[in-house]
């Protein structure tokens, strides 16, 4: 199952928003908190997965925008800032209850969950 996800802030650093779209639908959380857009990518990979242990899934194919945290959480790339290694160590830990996990990396433009926070951010 894909399950796309994005977050952003206004301004950068700024008010967090973030988006995950599962089986069609768009999940939004808007103003979860303040940081910067590294903190409001790994907060939508949080809620990505908080949807998919919910779901009771055991494939998911996590799909993002952000090649940082794509990385970080693939274990590609080393956290090296305290506060995103915490969200890094979360993921890792509660993403141990999918037995098939992979994360994959593609373009603003075919982010289904970038495509629905903007659409939420102009209502």
């Amino acid at each position: 199952m894909k399950i796309f996800f994005d977050g952003g802030c206004h301004p950068n650093p700024g008010t967090i928003d973030v988006a995950v779209v599962l089986r069609g639908q768009s999940h939004i959380r808007t103003t979860i908190a303040t940081g910067d857009n590294n903190d409001a990518e790994w907060r939508a990979l949080l809620f990505a997965l908080e949807l998919a242990l919910a779901a009771g899934l055991d494939d998911v194919r996590f799909v993002g925008d952000s090649k940082l945290v794509i990385d970080q959480a693939a274990g590609r790339l080393p956290c090296r800032s305290a506060h995103l290694r915490d969200f890094c160590d979360e993921f890792r830990t509660r993403a141990a209850a999918i037995p098939r996990l992979r994360l994959t990396h593609v373009r603003r433009a075919q982010n289904l969950a970038g495509i629905a926070l903007d659409a939420a951010r102009w209502r």
